[in-house]
Order: structure tokens, then C-alpha cells, then sequence
């Protein structure tokens, strides 16, 4: 799965011991650094060669009109795009006037990491010039997590046996609107090769110039390059220092224009002796002050840093570090590989939430363009149950983004002729930027998502303050929304609510009717926003009565929520015994994805949409997402025919399925399949699987590791926020053991196979918590453990779902077959393989 040569197995660090020029994109990814406000992809010093040259600032963006073929009215106006902001990485060095380039020089050591403990990317060479000089390069680059707007950058060079003229040139570069001669992408030749010709996952490109110049200046070791975005009209700064520290003699040169700044350093280097450039970076951003002033809060936060020093600067990043292991660090044991790649995994969560501060999470962090910077549902549903349970006060900054939105949200629900709000599929700002309203706007699911995560926020924290302040509001315009979208149809005299023309969260079925889990997730959406407005003017009075004035509540709507959710249609045949995730779903013929040739994968890259529409084929977990988010509405019989169901119609193509598919293959007890669908969400990025990679990590599917690790393996459920666990321990794992935030205490669980632990660590504010292990109940006190033996790991079934003949409702028999991709160009059988290495068997009946 990854080149374990390259990439040996470290438990805390990523390394790499020897450099490709093959793959420049996808380690750019895997070693990038961030904060959660500022990512720096891992790009070489040397700032040459590169797949993209990136620097990124969560929600710094540029504006641009959407222009449709064949526009229609309420499709989305304005597109955004993540902007790529000055790149302050490169510190190019020279020997004897001879550059360093990874691709032609002679390097007899190499060895770059990324340290988990510190998040530091370094890199250490030793360099065989021309002339047979031997060099000796060490370099760091730190986004600090204290300080969000700081980048520590440093490069020390020894020249080891002999002297010799050094150059250290030190940049700041505005790549947005142009790259420098050196940098690019590769040649045409090789990025043809790589990558196909139209992918919508990636980022637009603008065509005009999107950072207008403001102020730029040197002064001393200092310079400052500062714009404003032309459409947006967001403002940054970008303020650089720099210190010098050898023993050799040597002399600073300048060079300042509107998209470029230099610092060059001459030194006489005499052999053994090194030479060490730290560089001092701050970024500051705004959507309304001018650049000028972000230009002073920049020289403030360098002058800060100076003083500090870099052994202070790195003590207080390792400190930030140690406290978030101490309460996220997932532990597999006997597993290192599995091991490194969690907490890779947990790292980039962090690097992409950790200091948002009140922004969203974008799909790639701030590790690349890729989706343009937006935020989706992804955060709702797989980032914050990671943070709702380990850094609690993360996830409500997250949350307070979809507070900021609604009234964005408001307009585009009004808009879409509904009541309430709104939230937009994917974004930057508030507004909807997606222009393909089937696979976007269709997917009204976003509203119940969102409310999920907050009612599964409070659930695990208990911050009811938030909720009654804020989050109340989110409830009730979502509810809203429901209650308009959808309409009433009475039934052998039973009314049902019915929800028609969405898309559920497989994309490879779009605008249907009562997709179950857009009904299942509005019912829980609806029933939640009733409970907590009845709760609230019980126990929160005052709270209550600014609500109802704030958003004009009617006292008649909590009980038309309730009664819409209770008789929300939930789809049923009881032909096929299971599910159906949508109204027409079984009567569409069968995609046999088994016979699909790889070449031909993802589907979305091969064929058109409405061919993929017309099949039973998935993109992602739709109805086995439903029933483990809303797992206790259903009976494990139907979740086990779901998952047999689904499990052969699920392409995988998006990197949000394994995650889902692995903790319900762990329920149901496909436990061996259960551990694939994890090992591939964990490596999806560290071993290019979806062949992506280079666009930025999946934030999402990083975030869902955890999830499968704790809820999947661990069994951890928390429905009607009742706090339980129903273990699934892999056979070859002696032990898995993690930390639980859970109303303010912290839980250390540890699984094996006789034996589940829950303790509660002795902290200022801890109190008992309840649980039940497999229906039983205990309660564990601050400081102390309790130890529950374990018959076994649940039910155990061999192999994995295959398919088998379908029949439609009315009994006759579905077709089963592989769309011929054009008429010249035939799919080949003999070339057909399987999506993964796991042998078939036949479901008993």
C-alpha cells in the first residue's frame, strides 16, 4: 500500500529517505503544516520544481461570477476560490554559485520528515557539489499553533571539509497571479500523465489578476509585501524577518517589488563552520481593515517572536502538542504502521480545526486548492465528532460558523422557496457556490447535518449554554426548511410526510424522492428542534422568551415539527427486505461493479451523469450512513440486510465511504472487511489511493479514522446521548485504547479481547459518568477504573457482501451490467477486476 523503503514505519514521525521527483504532489500533501487559520504545503526550500506551489489562509478567498450555459433562476452567482497568498518557504541555497536542485544534484543523505510531537517539517542533506565540496544542509518550517499568524522557517549550512562562498536567498513570492522562472507546474508531458483532463474536484483557476498591490517595503532584515483581493476585497499582510547567526563573515543584500521580495545572504563560509538563517513570518488577514493596519499587527507579531527566540518558540509548539496527544492520541498496539498513519491521520485534523477560530473546515485543510477551499457537510458529520470528544472547544468554534451563516441561509431558503433557512452545500462566505444544483443545492441533507453536529456537540459536552444562546436558532430555522420542503399524503388512512426532489449523500443518485437518509436525518432534525425549544422554556425561561422574540416562534411550530417527524416516510420493501435508499431505487437496473475494469474507475471521471444516474451503483454510503448515525432506529437484522445489500453496489469513489462502510461491517460482523475499509480511509492520502492526493489531504476521511477506530473497533455509540460501547477488536490487535472527553471528564477506555476498561482521570471539574457495555449498566468516579469482561468480539461472518440477482418490487428481474464507455471503445471482460483483494462469498439467506 506505501513504499516502505521511502516511507518507513515511525510511529511518531512521517519520513522520507529518499527524493522522487515522480510523485512532487502527493508529498507536498503528506508533509504539508498548518494551524487551522494557515497551511503550508510541503514544498522544497529550494521553490523550484513543484505540483503547486501553496500557501493557505482559511477563508481568505476571491470572488468570481458563475457563468452557466444555460443559466436558470436561483442557481448559484458567485463562485469562491481559495486564494494562494504569498509564499514565504523558499531559501534558496548556493555553493560556489552552484544551486541546490533536488533533481540534479548529487545528494549521498537525504532524510525529510513531518514530527508528529512538534509538527515540524524538516529536512536534513548532505550535498556533493560539482566541484566535490561536501555540504551539509539542515532546514525546519513550523506553523505555530499559539500564536495562528507565526511561521518559524530556518536553514542552516555547513560546508564540511573545505571553504567555499555560500548564498542563502530568502523570499517572499506572490504565486497567485504568477509564478517566479522557477517555479510552475511539472511539464506538460508528466501532468498530462498524471492527471486526467477534467476532474471537478479540483479548484478553479481566475484569469485576472486577483491580488491587487497595497503597501511593500524593506527595511533592515525585514520585508512586507501586503494586497487586497480585487472581487472579495480582503486584505493581507505578510511581514518576514530574518536573523543570521555564524561565525563567518558575510553581507545582506535586498530586492522589493509588488509580488516579490528578496533577503540575500553572501557568507564566506570556512569549512565546519555553519551559517543559520531563521526566518520570521507572520500573516495577517481581514475582511474589512485595510492592509496597512494588518501591516502593523504583522510587525508586532515578528517582534514578538524575536524576542521569544526559536528554543522558546518550539518549547510552547511541543507543550500545544503534548496536551492534544494527551487527550486525542488513539493507540493500536503491536500495530506501528497502523499506528503512524492514525496519528498522521489525527495531526492533520488538528493542522486543519485547531486554530479556525470561528471559520469552517475546509474539505483539504489548508493542504492544497482541491474542492477551492470549501466547506461541506464533511466537517459537520466526520471532523467534529472527533473534536466534540477530544478538544470540545474546537468543535463549538466550528459550530459558531454555522451560527455566523444564517442569515446567508435565510436568503437562500427564501430563495428556494422555503421557510427558515438554508445552509448552502458548499462554501466559503455563507453563499451557495455550487453550480451543479443536482449534486449541490439538491442535497437538503445539509440541514440536518449540521443540526446532528450540534445536538451531538451538546450531547457530548453538555453546553447548554451554547445552545440556548446560539445553537437554538440553527434547530429551528432547519426545522423550518423540513416543514415547507416537504408535503402530506394520507395512506390507508394514516397521514405520512413525504420529502421530494433531493439528493441524499450518494451522487451517483440524484434528485429523487424520500431518499431515506435525507428522511431519516430531517426526522431527528425535526424531533431534535422540538425537544430543545420545549426544554428550553422549562429549564431556561429567560433564554426561552429571546428566542421566541429573536426568531418570531409561533407556539403552534414545535408541534408541527414533532408530528412531521413522526410520520416522515421511511422507505421499506418488504419484496427485497430491506431499505430502499430511494422511492425508485429498486426499479433501476444493476451496475455490476465487479466486472467494471479499473480503468474505468471513478465512475464520475468515465461516464455521464445521467448514464450513472439511470443504475443501482453508489458513490458513497447512503442508507448504511443512516443507520450508523441514527443506528438505534433500526434493528440489527435490517442493518446487517442493508449492509449485504449495499455493500456490492458501493463504487467507494468517494473518499467519505470506507470510513462508513468500515463501522458497519464491524457491527454486522464482517469484521475482516471491516479492517480493509479502514486501512484504505487511513491511507488514502499517504498512499495516493484515489489518486488525488496532490490536491490537498481529505480532511474528512482523516477525521472519520478516528471514528472508525472509536466507534467502529471500539463500539462506541452515544444515541439519545447515552454514552455505551459494543467492542469489535480485530483478531491480530492485542489492544486499542483511547481518550474520551464526555460532559467535562476524561475517560481512558482501553479494549482487548476478555476485556473492556472505562477510568475517569482525577481533573478539576470531573464528575461520575454513566455508560453501559452490551446493554449493561455501570458508572465509573473520578480516579477510578471499572474493568467489564467480554465474551467476545460480536458476531463474526466470513469474506464480504456479493452480488446476486435483483428483482424489482413487482418481481421481475433487474439487468446486471457495465455501461459500454463509448462505441469504439468496448469494455473488455478478460480486463475486469475487483475494487479490493477480498474473496466473495455467498450471503445465507
Amino acid at each position: 500500500m506505501i513504499d516502505r523503503d521511502r516511507f518507513p514505519v515511525d510511529p511518531w514521525r512521517l519520513v522520507e529517505t529518499h527524493f522522487s521527483d515522480d510523485d512532487l504532489g502527493v508529498t507536498e500533501t503528506i508533509f504539508a503544516a498548518g494551524n487551522g487559520y494557515l497551511g503550508l504545503r510541503g514544498n522544497l526550500e529550494e521553490g523550484r520544481n513543484a505540483r503547486e506551489h501553496g500557501t493557505f489562509i482559511n477563508g481568505f478567498h476571491e470572488t468570481w461570477p458563475i457563468r452557466h450555459a444555460e443559466n436558470a433562476y436561483g442557481f448559484a452567482e458567485v463562485g469562491q476560490t481559495i486564494v494562494n497568498v504569498p509564499d514565504a518557504k523558499v531559501m534558496r541555497v548556493y555553493v560556489d554559485d552552484e544551486p541546490l536542485t533536488m533533481d540534479l544534484s548529487e545528494m549521498v543523505e537525504y532524510e525529510r520528515s513531518l514530527d508528529f510531537r512538534d509538527a515540524s517539517h524538516s529536512r536534513r542533506i548532505l550535498w556533493v557539489t560539482p566541484s566535490g565540496k561536501r555540504v551539509l544542509l539542515e532546514s525546519r518550517r513550523v506553523v505555530s499553533f499559539e500564536d495562528r499568524h507565526l511561521v518559524l522557517l530556518q536553514m542552516t549550512v555547513t560546508v564540511l571539509d573545505a571553504d567555499a562562498p555560500v548564498v542563502i536567498s530568502s523570499q517572499l513570492i506572490n504565486r497567485q497571479d504568477g509564478e517566479d522562472v522557477y517555479g510552475g507546474r511539472p511539464s506538460a508531458a508528466k501532468a498530462a500523465a498524471q492527471e486526467p483532463a477534467f476532474d471537478p474536484r479540483k479548484a478553479e483557476s481566475i484569469a485576472e489578476r486577483v491580488l491587487v498591490p497595497q503597501e511593500h517595503w524593506q527595511a533592515g532584515e525585514r520585508s512586507v509585501l501586503s494586497y487586497r483581493t480585487a472581487s472579495s476585497g480582503m486584505s493581507i499582510a505578510v511581514v518576514a524577518d530574518h536573523i543570521v547567526e555564524t561565525d563567518n563573515p558575510f553581507e545582506s543584500r535586498r530586492i522589493i517589488e509588488p509580488d516579490i521580495a528578496k533577503n540575500v545572504f553572501r557568507v564566506d563560509a570556512q569549512a565546519g563552520v555553519p551559517v543559520t538563517v531563521t526566518k520570521l513570518v507572520a500573516y495577517h488577514t481581514s475582511r474589512s481593515v485595510p492592509a496597512s493596519e494588518l501591516v502593523d499587527r504583522g510587525r508586532r507579531t515578528v517582534d514578538r517572536a524575536a524576542r521569544a527566540g526559536v528554543d522558546e518558540i518550539m518549547g510552547r509548539q511541543r507543550a500545544w502538542l503534548d496536551e492534544f496527544w494527551d487527550r486525542s492520541d488513539v493507540r493500536i498496539a503491536g500495530q506501528d504502521s497502523l499506528q503512524q498513519a492514525t496519528r498522521w491521520c489525527l495531526l492533520q485534523v488538528a493542522m486543519a480545526s485547531a486554530r479556525a477560530d470561528g471559520w469552517g473546515v475546509p474539505a483539504k485543510g489548508m493542504t492544497g486548492s482541491g474542492y477551492s477551499g470549501h466547506y461541506f457537510w464533511d466537517t459537520d458529520v466526520y471532523v467534529l465528532p472527533f473534536l466534540d470528544y477530544t478538544t470540545p472547544w474546537w468543535a463549538r468554534n466550528a459550530l459558531r460558523m454555522r451560527v455566523k451563516m444564517l442569515p446567508a441561509a435565510r436568503r437562500r431558503a427564501a430563495q428556494m422557496s422555503e421557510a427558515g433557512a438554508l445552509f448552502p452545500w458548499r462554501t466559503i462566505n455563507g453563499e451557495e457556490a455550487s453550480a451543479y444544483y443536482a449534486a449541490g443545492t439538491a442535497q437538503y441533507h445539509i440541514n440536518a447535518d449540521v443540526a446532528y453536529a450540534l445536538v451531538k456537540y451538546v450531547r457530548a459536552t453538555g453546553d447548554v449554554d451554547f445552545l440556548a444562546r446560539e445553537g437554538v436558532d440553527v434547530l429551528v430555522e432547519t426545522a423550518r426548511m423540513w416543514t415547507t420542503l416537504g408535503f402530506w399524503r394520507q395512506n390507508d388512512g394514516d397521514d405520512t410526510f413525504h420529502i421530494h426532489g433531493v439528493t441524499g449523500p450518494d451522487e451517483y443518485t440524484t434528485v429523487v424522492n424520500d431518499n431515506l437518509f435525507t428522511n431519516v436525518m430531517a426526522r431527528f432534525n425535526l424531533r431534535a428542534a422540538a425537544s430543545v425549544v420545549r426544554e428550553l422554556a422549562e429549564q431556561r425561561p429567560a433564554e426561552y422568551r429571546a428566542m421566541v422574540a429573536r426568531l418570531s416562534l409561533a407556539s403552534h411550530e414545535p408541534e408541527e415539527w414533532e408530528r412531521a417527524g413522526d410520520a416522515m416516510h421511511i422507505p421499506y420493501s418488504d419484496q427485497a427486505g430491506i431499505h430502499p435508499q430511494d422511492a425508485l431505487f429498486l426499479q433501476r437496473e444493476v451496475w455490476d461493479l465487479e466486472n467494471t475494469p479499473a480503468s474505468q474507475r471513478p465512475l464520475l471521471l468515465h461516464f455521464h451523469p445521467l448514464v450513472i444516474y439511470r443504475f443501482q451503483v453508489l458513490k458513497q454510503a447512503d442508507v448504511v450512513l443512516a443507520e450508523f448515525l441514527q443506528g438505534n432506529h433500526f434493528t440489527p437484522d435490517e442493518k446487517l440486510a442493508d449492509f449485504e445489500y449495499y455493500d456490492p453496489l458501493t463504487t467507494g469513489d468517494s473518499t467519505l465511504s470506507g470510513v462508513v462502510q468500515s463501522i458497519m461491517a464491524a457491527e454486522v460482523g464482517y469484521q475482516d472487511l471491516a479492517l480493509r475499509y479502514f486501512e484504505h480511509a487511513l491511507f488514502v492520502d499517504l498512499a495516493d489511493l484515489h489518486r488525488n492526493a496532490s490536491d490537498g489531504v481529505h480532511i474528512a476521511s482523516a477525521g472519520g479514522a478516528w471514528t472508525s477506530l472509536v466507534c467502529g473497533f471500539g463500539g462506541m455509540r452515544d444515541h439519545g446521548g447515552e454514552l455505551s460501547f459494543d467492542p469489535r477488536l480485530p483478531h491480530a490487535w492485542p489492544e486499542l485504547s483511547f481518550p474520551l472527553a464526555w460532559h467535562g471528564t476524561r475517560l481512558d477506555v482501553a479494549v482487548r479481547r476478555e476485556q473492556l476498561t472505562v477510568s475517569a482521570r482525577e481533573e478539576e471539574g470531573a464528575s461520575s459518568v454513566s455508560f453501559s457495555v452490551r446493554g449493561e449498566r455501570f458508572e465509573v468516579a473520578p480516579g477510578e477504573s471499572v474493568r467489564v469482561e467480554l465474551a467476545d468480539q460480536g458476531p463474526v461472518r466470513r469474506g464480504r457482501p456479493m452480488l446476486k440477482r435483483r428483482y424489482a418490487d413487482d418481481g421481475s428481474e433487474l439487468g446486471l451490467q457495465v455501461p459500454p464507455q463509448s462505441p469504439t471503445a468496448p469494455i473488455m471482460l478478460e480486463e475486469m477486476v475487483t475494487e479490493q483483494d477480498i474473496t466473495p462469498v455467498e450471503i445465507d439467506s
